[in-house]
């Protein structure tokens, strides 16, 4: 570490993105900050499943507090600032479309515009998504393509996108926004379906239980492994001018076949242990979408090489050993 490291900001830093960027920066020698709610009483187990509790300096912030961002800042004054706390659940936006919306919307708002007032001269980077883009015309989706979403969620996100934007061109702050696509570990929320196959898969086949409910398992997405989704963000404050970078895999699966892949990965046949519950589909829902992450590979230099197989023997991987050891990594 430098006698004077590079200082980084992290909105939603228990959170998966969060626990794996923090400990990519603290491997780079940055000193790293994490904006939590109460700092009395954080959730620090994805912090500690990638070894970085302790190391990462919690503040209690309240991101719909403008004046409370700028004590922040003028406090910490962070050469980088990463936004990627929100109300992440495309289901749970549908039941809570109000709160997901001014959430995920004024938090972003609120960050940039104390950056403004505190003349912060920090690297923004704005956690887009893929679901921004909702119903497409064409595939796979790049950083052209129009945005139709069909969630609170990717309303919501996209509200903040253009927000981001908007302080980049207008304000001259570097704010560069990455569109992520679905992007998967053991540390995901249990209420990702994600999580929830890869949970049902394992306590299955450690014979604790016998059933797995899901939904629509057709819908088809491109499915990524977070832990190299989030160096992608770190490369994006690196470049000399801020842009908007796809981060994607350029291929599509159904969810039936990530969890019968996931399932044959422990020696499991899905059906023998599947119930679909009609309950469980959403109102509205993409059948199928995938990104061109070209921009990122010619630009940043990122590439992403594990295919499905590849993923979903990591997802198991960790997800034994974050249950064995309470950590994702050796």
């Amino acid at each position: 570490m430098s006698a004077h490291p590079r200082r980084a900001l992290i909105t939603g830093v228990t959170g998966q993105d969060g626990a794996y960027l923090a400990r990519l920066l603290l491997e780079k020698g940055y000193q790293v900050y994490g904006t939590v709610r109460d700092s009395t009483r954080p959730n620090l187990a994805n912090l500690e499943a990638v070894g970085a509790a302790g190391r990462v300096e919690l503040r209690a912030v309240n991101l719909l507090d403008l004046s409370n961002l700028v004590a922040v800042l003028e406090a910490v004054r962070p050469q980088e600032i990463y936004n990627l706390a929100s109300q992440s659940s495309v289901g749970r936006s549908f039941e809570q479309p109000i709160g997901t919306v001014e959430f995920n919307t004024l938090s972003t708002l609120n960050l940039l515009e104390a950056m403004r007032l505190s003349r912060s001269r920090a690297r923004f980077y704005q956690a887009s998504s893929s679901e921004m883009f909702g119903r497409v015309v064409r595939l796979p989706v790049d950083e052209q393509t129009a945005m139709h979403p069909v969630s609170p969620y990717g309303v919501s996100k996209a509200a903040a996108h253009w927000i981001a934007v908007n302080y980049r061109e207008t304000h001259g702050l570097f704010c560069a926004c990455g569109i992520l696509f679905n992007h998967e570990s053991a540390l995901r929320a249990p209420h990702f379906v994600t999580k929830k196959i890869l949970s049902a898969a394992v306590d299955i086949a450690r014979g604790r239980r016998v059933r797995l409910r899901l939904g629509n398992l057709e819908v088809a997405r491109d499915w990524g492994y977070a832990p190299h989704y989030v160096r992608a963000m770190w490369l994006m404050l690196q470049q000399d001018q801020p842009r908007d970078y796809v981060i994607a895999t350029r291929r599509a699966h159904t969810l039936r076949r990530f969890a019968r892949r996931l399932f044959a990965c422990l020696g499991l046949e899905l059906e023998e242990h599947l119930e679909i519950d009609p309950g469980l589909y959403r109102p509205s829902e993409l059948e199928v979408i995938y990104g061109e992450p070209a921009r990122a590979r010619r630009e940043l230099g990122w590439e992403y090489d594990l295919d499905l197989e590849g993923l979903v023997a990591r997802l198991v991987e960790d997800e034994m050993r974050l249950r064995d050891t309470g950590r994702v990594v050796p």
